[in-house]
Order: C-alpha cells, then sequence, then structure tokens
C-alpha cells in the first residue's frame, strides 16, 4: 500500500493547523513560531465517500467503515535543513517514507504572523524547500556512488547502476529534481529510486493556504502558485488553513451550511484527502452486509484474489470466486436480491480486476 502523505512546508504557513484539522484532533501545536512541531505527526485520515452512505441507506448497517489514507505532518522546514539546519535530516528521513508530499505554502498576509523569510513570496519558498528536497537526494547518491565505484571494480552490474548514478548526480547538481530526469523510465533507476527513495522525485500537491477573502477570488499569489503547478504537472489546492479547523469542529450539516455561505462547493481538506488518494492510485471497493457497509483499500489494477487479501490472507490463498454487483446497479436494484433479479450479480474468477465501487463478496476455500 501507498505510505501515505507527508505535509512540509516552511514554519508558520498554515502547515500543523491543516495536520490539526485532517487528524480531527488538536495535537500538532500550531502556535506562531518555528520548530514547535517536533515528532512527526501520523494521522489516518478517513476519505469521505458518499456512496457508502447511499449502501447504508438500503443495507441499514450497525457501522460504516470508511477506506483510510496517511498523513504524517514533517517539521517546518527552513533553508539548510538537508545540512541539519533547524531540525533538518530526521524530518528528511520521514518524508523518504511517503509516497506523495502535500507541500503547502502560504498565500496570505497577516501581520500577526511572522513569516521565517520576511515577506509572501510564494516561489520563493517552494524553492527553498524543493532545494532542501534535492540537497538531502545528493547526499544519499553520494553515499551510493562511493559504494558502486568500490564495487565496480569487479561487479560489472554495479558499473551499469555508477552509469546511471552519475547521470542523475549531474541532472541533481544543476538544482533540477529527480521528478524531470531523462532516464527515470530506465530500470535500473527504477531499482535505484527503490532503494534510495528520491525525496525530489516523489508526487507533489501544492496546497495554497489563503485567507477567508481569497478562497472565491484568487489572490495574486494563488495565481503565481497556478502557473507553477501547471508548468511542473501538479496539483493544487486552495484552502483557508483556518476554517478547515473551524469547520472540522462542526455537525456535518452545520459543516454543509458553512461552506454554502460561503461559497464553497466541497472544503480544501476533503480536495486534499481525496486527490492525495488518487494520487496513491487507490480505489475501494465495498461489502455491504447487515454488520458492516465497509470500503476496502486496494490498488489500482488490482486482481480479485488480491483484492480479497486486505479482508483476510487466507482469501487470497482459498480464492474461489468473486461475486460483483457494480454500485450503480446496488443502488438502481436496491440491494443485492434486486441485482440478482435483474440479472446484474456477475461471477468473477481470479483474473478480474476490481473496479472502483464494485460490491463485492468473495467465496474461498482453505
Amino acid at each position: 500500500m501507498g505510505l501515505g502523505v507527508g505535509i512540509v512546508g516552511l514554519p508558520n504557513i498554515g502547515k500543523s493547523t491543516t495536520f490539526n484539522a485532517l487528524t480531527k484532533a488538536q495535537n500538532a501545536q500550531s502556535e506562531n513560531y518555528p520548530f514547535c512541531t517536533i515528532e512527526p505527526n501520523k494521522a489516518v485520515v478517513p476519505v469521505p465517500d458518499e456512496r457508502l452512505k447511499e449502501l447504508a441507506k438500503i443495507v441499514n448497517p450497525e457501522r460504516l467503515q470508511y477506506s483510510t489514507v496517511d498523513f504524517v505532518d514533517i517539521a517546518g522546514l527552513v533553508k539548510g535543513a538537508s545540512k541539519g539546519e533547524g531540525l533538518g535530516n530526521q524530518f528528511l528521513s520521514n518524508i523518504r517514507e511517503v509516497e506523495v508530499i502535500l507541500h503547502m505554502v502560504r498565500c496570505f498576509v497577516d501581520d500577526n504572523v511572522v513569516h521565517v523569510e520576511g515577506d509572501i513570496n510564494p516561489l520563493r519558498d517552494i524553492e527553498i524547500i524543493e532545494t532542501e528536497l534535492i540537497l538531502a537526494d545528493v547526499e544519499q547518491l553520494d553515499k551510493k556512488i562511493e559504494k558502486l565505484n568500490k564495487q565496480s571494480k569487479a561487479d560489472k552490474s554495479a558499473r551499469a547502476i555508477l552509469g546511471i548514478a552519475l547521470e542523475l548526480k549531474e541532472h541533481l547538481d544543476e538544482l533540477k529534481p529527480v521528478s524531470n530526469f531523462v532516464k527515470k523510465d530506465n530500470e535500473i533507476f527504477v531499482e535505484l529510486n527503490k532503494e534510495l527513495r528520491f525525496l525530489s522525485g516523489k508526487t507533489i500537491i501544492y496546497g495554497a493556504n489563503v485567507d477567508e477573502d481569497s478562497l472565491l477570488k484568487e489572490n495574486e499569489y494563488v495565481k503565481i502558485l497556478k502557473t507553477h503547478a501547471k508548468e511542473v504537472g501538479a496539483e493544487i489546492i486552495t484552502l483557508c488553513a483556518k476554517i478547515e479547523e473551524e469547520l472540522v469542529g462542526l455537525e456535518e450539516d452545520e459543516a454543509q451550511e458553512f461552506l454554502i455561505e460561503l461559497g464553497v462547493q466541497e472544503s480544501g481538506l476533503n480536495k486534499i484527502i481525496h486527490t492525495a488518494f488518487a494520487k496513491l492510485n487507490l480505489i475501494s471497493y465495498f461489502t455491504a452486509g447487515v454488520k458492516e457497509v465497509r470500503a476496502w483499500t486496494i490498488k489500482k489494477g488490482w486482481k480479485a484474489p488480491k483484492s480479497a487479501s486486505v479482508i483476510h490472507n487466507d482469501f487470497e490463498k482459498g480464492f474461489i470466486r468473486a461475486e460483483v454487483i457494480g454500485y450503480e446497479d446496488f443502488i438502481t436494484h436496491k440491494g443485492e436480491n434486486g441485482a440478482k433479479e435483474a440479472g446484474r450479480m456477475r461471477l468473477e474468477g481470479k483474473d478480474y480486476e476490481v473496479q472502483d465501487g464494485d460490491v463485492m463478496h468473495f467465496r474461498f476455500n482453505v
């Protein structure tokens, strides 16, 4: 499974506020000074999915279980983090563990909240963080190259890896990220990346943290950030971290009303969670019984037996077949019996690729 999403950004840009809202627990201290987040905080966040509620209306289960995404709050990085400035190194190692980076960028002016660099400039802020990630990759790569130099004297395969490593080193030395290295699809590079988990090669989502007024009407900072995101092929989500934190404390209906008043369709947090889920290449299938209606998280492209293993390993070992009803069919025909009668239930074998929203029941024999 994807190891989740790491939240990075300079100090005082709304990162911990966003994380507080994400965890629904005010446990990341979001005081107004750098380095107050010391232990990287992890949060397991449910993925909002209206389909579960619709299934529940038909099945009437005792409980609902949503898919989840893991978020890791990584302390505010500063210039020189790769050299151990601030609390650099230990956090960089935490970012290695994640697959997607949510890079929070300050796009609001507030004289009460100091900015470590003195003024608001999204592109400079991004460059500081992304340069640190590149420098941390260089440090990793240098160590690897040193080892490969020794190995390559006797080992042909080490020579091939060394060749790619040196090309990558040249690329990184120009402060270009791993993500636009020309040979990133090369098999040798893919293996190298699996081992070293380059930071500057990870998928990035930008979170533009704005004030309330800029939620509907983009300010100049967001426009600049949008242009940059487009150039580098990254997603951007605009949110007001302060409002997100307020929304979290409300009942669902109240939160919905509040959003309507603001003129916003969906909360920024929900957008972040959905985007992260998709960027981690995850989808959900459902099981629907009276005990629970549940979303199970799998990687896109998984076949039925592997998908069954997330319920229990035995399901994969002893897989016989899967009974599958598409989500729309389940709703239209008001449940399993109706779908069966309408001939909308299929029996699928080992080669069936599970689709997002399938309602499934596995037959297995152990």
